[in-house]
């Protein structure tokens, strides 16, 4: 999973609303990336820096773009059964308070997408499963 997280130069491919992505260095603990998103006729491109600690974690800091602030992290941890537990969080806000409306209306679902989205991929690469915890979080069944 930790390979599929950090191999950002395909996520064209598989995630929803990502137009286009440019990396513009990438090394064993860090990449550099643009991006190029769009929805609905919306279309905002911003940079980030890829922390890259393999296998445990993947921390993603925003450089410039649209956003006021963006964060994510990504933690993997082995399961006992096989595969690993995944755990995402994201943090952001943007400058515009028209972006900012539409991204609270659909953060939720957008989210989910963007879940399903990897964990499709995972499938597809690994024969993955997945198992969704009461608490909604999704523990991926793959290495």
């Amino acid at each position: 999973m930790f390979a599929l997280v950090t191999d950002i130069a395909r996520y064209p491919e598989f995630l929803p609303w990502v137009i286009a992505l440019r990396v513009r260095s990438d090394s064993e603990h860090e990449a550099i990336a643009d991006m190029i998103v769009g929805f609905k006729g919306l279309r905002e491109s911003f940079s980030c820096r890829v922390h890259k600690d393999r296998p445990r974690e993947v921390v993603v800091s925003y450089i410039d773009g649209p956003m006021r602030h963006l964060n994510n992290e990504w933690h993997f941890a082995p399961l006992e059964t096989g595969g690993c537990r995944v755990d995402f969080m994201v943090d952001f806000s943007f400058r515009s308070r028209v972006f900012e409306a539409l991204a609270g209306q659909m953060f939720d679902k957008a989210l989910r997408k963007m879940i399903a989205a990897f964990e499709t991929r995972a499938g597809e690469l690994y024969g993955a499963g997945s198992a969704i915890s009461s608490d909604g979080r999704s523990e991926s069944l793959s290495g």
